[in-house]
C-alpha cells in the first residue's frame, strides 16, 4: 500500500524479508536469463530495523522521488529468483531499481534461487505485508498459483516478469513484461532451417529447466517451427540441459554418442547450454564449423561465439529491458492503467528479440549485456 498506510506492515516484515533473502553462491558454469535460472540470494529491504538513521534518509530520498513524479510513494514486493549471484541479474536489477526511484517505488527485493518452496515461504511475507503490489518472476509456473490467488484475495496486483505464468493462471495478474519465450525458440528455428536449406540434417536439442516455462516455450517454439517449416530437419533427441553449462556438455555429449553420425545440427535454448555442447561437439572429434548451432542469448559468452563461426545464430535478449519493464508494468497495475485478467493492451509488453548471426554480431543494437 501507499507510504503512509504500510509504516507498521514494513516495520514489522522486515526481518522476515531479509531471512528469506539468504545468501548463496554462484555457479560460473551456469546461465541465468529469462527462465534461465540459478541462483543465490538477493539484498533487500530497504525499510532495515537494524539501521535506523539510514533507513530514514532513504526514506526522505524516496519521498523527494515520488513528488517529482506526482507526489504518491507505493510499497512493491519484487519476487525473483535470481540477483547479483546471475549474470543475468547483475544487469536486471540496476534498472530495476532506477526506473522505481524514477516512479516513487520503493522496492523489497527477495531471491529465491529457484526454490518454488522458498518463493512460496516469500510470497507469503509480501502478501502479509500488503504491499500496494507484487512483482513476480516465478521460480516454477506450476507451483505459483497459491501465491498468485492470495495476492488476489487480499487486492494486490501482481506482475510477472521474465518468465510467465501458466495460462490458466493469467487470469490472477495484472500483466506480463519479458520475451516471447515460445518466439525465441521460433527465431532460433527460423535461423536453423535457413542454414539447412533443404537438406536432410539430424539434430539434438537441449532444452532449459525442465518445469521452467521459458524452457517449456521455448522447446516447443523451436521443435514446432522446425516441423511447421523445415520437415527436412530431423530432432533425433532431446534432453535438458537446466541452463548449465556443464550439464549441457554431459547432455550433449550423450545424445550425440546415441546417434554418433547422424548428427549434423545442435539447438540449445540458451547461449550457456550450447557453449556445454559446442564442447561435447569438439570432444567427440566432430567438426564444429560443419554443424548447425543455434541458440539464444546473445550473451558474453555466446556473442564471441557467433564471431568466431562456431555459433551460427542466436537471439538477442535484453536483461536491462526486462528489470526496467517489469517496474512499468507493476507502475501500470497499482494506478489503474491495466486490470486484472490481462483483458487490455497494456496487459503485455514484449521484449524486442532480433537475431544475430556474422552479418550482425557487432553491431551495437545488438551488444551482449549478461
Amino acid at each position: 500500500m501507499r507510504r503512509s498506510r504500510v509504516t507498521f506492515a514494513a516495520s514489522v516484515l522486515a526481518a522476515a524479508a531479509l531471512t528469506l533473502a539468504a545468501c548463496g553462491g554462484s555457479d560460473d558454469s551456469s546461465s541465468a536469463d529469462s527462465g534461465s535460472d540459478d541462483t543465490a540470494s538477493e539484498e533487500v529491504v530497504e525499510d532495515d530495523a537494524a539501521d535506523d538513521a539510514a533507513d530514514d534518509a532513504a526514506d526522505d530520498a524516496a519521498d523527494d522521488t515520488a513528488a517529482d513524479a506526482g507526489g504518491e510513494t507505493y510499497e512493491v514486493y519484487a519476487l525473483l529468483p535470481q540477483g547479483n549471484d546471475q549474470p543475468y541479474g547483475t544487469t536486471y536489477l540496476p534498472p530495476m531499481e532506477a526506473k522505481a526511484a524514477e516512479l516513487g517505488i520503493n522496492l523489497t527485493i527477495t531471491n529465491s534461487e529457484y526454490d518454488a518452496d522458498k518463493q512460496a515461504s516469500e510470497c507469503e511475507v509480501a502478501v502479509a505485508a500488503q504491499p500496494d503490489g507484487i512483482i513476480l518472476w516465478p521460480a516454477v509456473a506450476d507451483s505459483i498459483r497459491p501465491c498468485l490467488q492470495a495476492a488476489n484475495d487480499a487486492g494486490i496486483p501482481v506482475w510477472i516478469t521474465n518468465a510467465d505464468v501458466n495460462p490458466e493462471d493469467a487470469d490472477l495478474t495484472y500483466g506480463y513484461s519479458g520475451t516471447d519465450s515460445y518466439g525465441q525458440g521460433a527465431a532460433s528455428a527460423e535461423m536453423f532451417c535457413e542454414f539447412a536449406d533443404g537438406e536432410d540434417i539430424g539434430t539434438i536439442q537441449v532444452n532449459g529447466l525442465t518445469g521452467n516455462s521459458v524452457a517449456t516455450l521455448r522447446g516447443n517454439g523451436f521443435s514446432e517451427t522446425v516441423a511447421d517449416l523445415c520437415p527436412n530437419v530431423t530432432i533425433l533427441a532431446s534432453q535438458p540441459g537446466n541452463w548449465n553449462k556443464d550439464e549441457s556438455q554431459l547432455a550433449a555429449s550423450e545424445m550425440l554418442t546415441a546417434n554418433q553420425g547422424n548428427v549434423q545440427g545442435i539447438y540449445a535454448a540458451d547461449d550457456t547450454m550450447v557453449a556445454g555442447a559446442i564442447d561435447a561437439a569438439k570432444a567427440q572429434g566432430l567438426d564444429v564449423d560443419g554443424l548447425i548451432i543455434t541458440s539464444i542469448g546473445n550473451t558474453f559468452l555466446g556473442n564471441p561465439l557467433v564471431a568466431s563461426g562456431e555459433l551460427d545464430g542466436t537471439v538477442f535478449q535484453s536483461s536491462s529491458w526486462d528489470g526496467e519493464n517489469a517496474v512499468v508494468g507493476i507502475y501500470r497495475a497499482m494506478t489503474g492503467d491495466t486490470s486484472l485478467g490481462r483483458d487490455d493492451d497494456a496487459s503485455v509488453l514484449y521484449m524486442p528479440n532480433p537475431v544475430v548471426t556474422i552479418d550482425n554480431w557487432d553491431a551495437p543494437d545488438v551488444a551482449p549485456e549478461w
